[in-house]
Formats: structure tokens, C-alpha cells, sequence
């Protein structure tokens, strides 16, 4: 006989002291800055990463297109989450967290969020047009694409809505090596697979392991995980991302650059334990805050970026 999921506790949506219907002090667009969730922008900053990493330096003023291109990803993914957040408004005001979104708490309407995605769509395939990229205009494109679809049906199949959250961290870099006319390697494209790969398992990770047994019926997909299965597969991630990332360091480059690509693979490994430490404790952080936010952490991602910039020179 098939388990019942779990049924939610209902939330008055009027009573500030669950943090449902709280007014806001700005109201509207302190709403609408909410939904866009600017802590989530930096995840847009991977459009450099080709630029930085690539041996040939692409077209003139390569990176001033990749700022744009910046600008086109934060656009699209704002797009992604008011429509997201309009998809999930009625589980969201279920879940622990996610209930106080403006949405959710009826800060902001649904008809107001939709416009601003549509907006914010236009806004971002626009500006890839403007600087005339067509590979950017694609690959943001298939980001938006790919993330509605998201919304709509993938994020309830599991294995699939992972590799789905991981293409959108992959379609990012992409975006950025396509303005700045730069051909990213296999190797290149590979680690930055793992690396969202790996990320987006930790996002379930955290989830399954924070909400317990109320898990499945904030996300429907996590009921095809096991804890145990989760841990295998990040850990599984890591030691295929530092084989791959060594694989580049070897392969790419001059003497001295490959001699000093081998030696920043210390610190991601060392970041890559640690992140595996971190989502090892049953919490509700945010993946990206434990990337973002914590000391050691933060320490081995500086070390990485010092000591490949030197190689790169």
C-alpha cells in the first residue's frame, strides 16, 4: 500500500505571529525587491567564469559584454522566480520559511508578479540582442525556457529536477563565454556541470534532512531520495569534479600555468570538504549562504581565486 504524504498544518494566513500577512514597511516594492531575490544574484557572476578561465581573450572589450551578460542572467532569473514563487504560493504558505515570500503572505498579487516576469523577460532576451550576441540570446533563452518548464512539471520528477537546477548554472557560464566570443573547453564545461550538479544535491540534502518527515509534501520530488542515496551522490559529485578539474589543470596551458592550475586544486578540495561537512548537518541554511557565508569557507574560495589568477598571468 502506497504511504500517504504527510498533510501540512494549516497557516492563518492573517495572524503576523506566524509571519504570514506581516505589512511591509515600503510595501509594493520592497514586495517586488523580495521576489527577485537579490542575495540570489550572484550566482549570475558564473557568466565570467569562461572569460577568466579561457586561454584566448575573445572579442575587444570582452569584458564589458560579459557585464551585460550579467545583467540579461539577473533579469531572466528574476523573471524565474516571481514565476516560480506564483507556481508554489499555495504549498509556500505551508512551508516553514517560504511562507513569509510576498506572494505567499499576499504582499504581492499574482497578477502584478506575472506582468513583472514578462517584463523582466523582455528586458533580458532585449539586451542580449542589443550587444548582438545571438549566443547569448539563445542560451538565455534556453535558461528561461528550461526554468518555466521547471516550475510547471520537472521539479516534481526526481533525478531529472536535478540536473534541470544544474543546467541553469551551466547555461550561465555558457551565456558569458558566448559575449565575450570565447570557446569554453569540454573539460571547462564538465567541472562546471559537477559543480551545479553538486550543488543542486545539496539543496535536496538540506531539505530532506531539515523538514524530516513534512519533506516531501513542501517538495513532491523528495519522495523518490533517501538521505543516505543524497550523501553518496554529493560525495560521488566531488571526487568526479576534482578528477575532471585536474584533468584541465593538465591539459591546458603553459608549463608554469598548468604547474600552478594543479596547485589550486588544494583549496577547491579543501572548499569541497567542507561544503561537505557543512551540508552534513541537518539545517535549514540555504546552500549558497554556506558557500557565501562561512569563514573557512570563504578562506579556501579566496586561496582558489589568488592563486589561479596567478597562473592565468
Amino acid at each position: 500500500m502506497t504511504a500517504q504524504p504527510p498533510v501540512l498544518p494549516a497557516v492563518d494566513l492573517a495572524d503576523p505571529v506566524q509571519g504570514v500577512a506581516r505589512p511591509l514597511r515600503f510595501g509594493w516594492p520592497l514586495a517586488v525587491l523580495r521576489t527577485s531575490r537579490p542575495r540570489q544574484w550572484p550566482k549570475n557572476l558564473l557568466v565570467f567564469a569562461a572569460p577568466v578561465a579561457a586561454a584566448e581573450r575573445g572579442r575587444t572589450d570582452g569584458l564589458g559584454y560579459t557585464l551585460v551578460a550579467f545583467g540579461v542572467f539577473t533579469a531572466a532569473s528574476c523573471a524565474v522566480y516571481f514565476v516560480n514563487d506564483v507556481a508554489d504560493v499555495e504549498r509556500d504558505r505551508h512551508h516553514p520559511r517560504k511562507r513569509t515570500r510576498p506572494i505567499a503572505a499576499g504582499q504581492l498579487a499574482v497578477g502584478h508578479a506575472l506582468v513583472l516576469a514578462a517584463g523582466f523577460v523582455l528586458l533580458a532576451v532585449s539586451g542580449a540582442l542589443a550587444i548582438g550576441s545571438p549566443g547569448l540570446a539563445v542560451t538565455v533563452t534556453a535558461y528561461l525556457a528550461v526554468s518555466f518548464l521547471y516550475s510547471s512539471t520537472l521539479k516534481h520528477i526526481p533525478v531529472l529536477e536535478l540536473t534541470v537546477v544544474a543546467s541553469g548554472f551551466v547555461l550561465r557560464a555558457l551565456g558569458g563565454a558566448a559575449a565575450a566570443r570565447v570557446a569554453p573547453s569540454g573539460w571547462f564545461v564538465l567541472v562546471c556541470s559537477l559543480g551545479a550538479l553538486l550543488v543542486a544535491i545539496a539543496k535536496r540534502y538540506t531539505e530532506l534532512a531539515g523538514l524530516g518527515t513534512t519533506a516531501a509534501g513542501h517538495r513532491p520530488c523528495l519522495r523518490g531520495y533517501t538521505p543516505v542515496g543524497l550523501r553518496f551522490a554529493q560525495r560521488f559529485v566531488s571526487a568526479a569534479m576534482v578528477g575532471a578539474y585536474l584533468g584541465w589543470a593538465l591539459l591546458n596551458g603553459s608549463p608554469w600555468a598548468v604547474g600552478w592550475h594543479l596547485v589550486t586544486a588544494v583549496p577547491l578540495a579543501a572548499a569541497l570538504a567542507r561544503f561537505d561537512w557543512l551540508t552534513a548537518r541537518a539545517t535549514m541554511t540555504r546552500v549558497e549562504d554556506l558557500i557565501t557565508r562561512d569563514g573557512p569557507m570563504l578562506c579556501c574560495e579566496l586561496l582558489w581565486l589568488a592563486l589561479f589568477v596567478v597562473g592565468m598571468r
